[in-house]
């Protein structure tokens, strides 16, 4: 065993790679949650995302087409959800497990022809002399573009939710859909756009997985990292703030146990790997007892009829 070998400027410069999936998903989740929707489906969107984006970009030899490609995908993979639960007032979470399980099994009948394949590379922004500062720069300064997006649209949604009309009237859905729908707010109508967005960003996130964090597409890959954002957005009592420390934070817990994996430390390589899903769950049991945060309407039916 070794920790001597463990990088610190480079274990923290990864753990910002590792976490951005994980924060552009949570985040689009935050805000759907946030109009009074509960959708399970967030891997299910991933995973579509990671494929349409490495498909594309595979084809077109450009990763931001792939992005684009790839928030398309998700949103487009919500619009399912929406029939379910906006049209159709089928229950959520069933509705949410669905999209998983569907989206699981549709991305693995599209990459079939993508396995072992090297998408194109999208490089990292250099700003000259500030990248090249000692610990600063490797850090913050020396990474691809759709990590600063990532970062960027959380101080966004942050702002919108804060300080405007349409995120006070989303938040009002969220908080009680009849009084809203008696206001005259069109409800359906927000919350759909709300889970297409929710989309576009799980999309984006799987596509960060297949083409930055591991440039390659394997069957299943995001391997439950839907499921932790929709953790995390509990965790971070639907703040974006707390969404991006979370993301780091898990993003950390990831980062580490590979990286000890790396260093030989005497802990069987399983227990290490369950380590991110046994703090997810930990931290959900902790946090369910306070519900005081939770949009009022989250889950619940809208009956526009009421």
């Amino acid at each position: 065993m070794d920790l001597g070998e463990i990088n610190p400027v480079l274990l923290v410069a990864s753990l910002m790679v590792a976490a951005t999936p994980l924060l552009l998903a949570a985040i689009g989740e935050l805000v759907v949650e946030k109009a009074g929707v509960l959708n399970l489906g967030v891997e299910g969107m991933m995973i579509v995302g990671a494929i349409s984006g490495f498909a594309i970009s595979v084809e077109t030899g450009s990763p931001w087409l792939g992005f684009v490609a790839a928030a398309v995908g998700g949103a487009v993979l919500s619009l399912l959800f929406v029939l379910l639960t906006q049209v159709a007032l089928a229950n959520q979470v069933a509705s949410g497990l669905a999209l998983t399980l569907f989206g699981l099994g549709f991305s693995a009948l599209l990459g079939q022809g993508y396995v072992g394949i090297k998408p194109p590379s999208m490089g990292e922004i250099h700003i000259p002399v500030i990248s090249d500062i000692p610990v600063i720069g490797p850090i913050l300064f020396q990474h691809d573009p759709i990590l600063y997006v990532g970062i960027a649209l959380t101080a966004t949604v942050w702002a919108v939710l804060k300080y405007t009309r349409a995120g006070l009237v989303l938040r009002a859905v969220g908080e009680n859909h009849d009084a809203a729908h008696a206001l005259g707010y069109k409800v359906i109508k927000i919350r759909v756009m709300a889970i297409m967005f929710g989309g576009a960003c799980a999309g984006l996130g799987g596509a960060y997985i297949s083409l930055i964090r591991v440039p390659q597409w394997t069957e299943g890959m995001t391997a439950g990292v839907g499921w932790i954002a929709l953790a995390l957005v509990v965790f971070a009592s639907w703040k974006p703030w707390r969404a991006l420390l979370g993301a780091y934070l898990f993003g950390g817990i990831t980062v580490l146990q590979l990286n000890l994996q790396a260093a030989g430390v005497a802990i069987p390589v399983e227990y290490l790997a369950m380590s991110p899903y046994i703090i997810t769950i930990l931290v959900l049991v902790i946090l369910s007892a306070d519900k005081s945060s939770a949009p009022a309407s989250l889950g619940r039916i809208f009956h526009a009829s009421h």
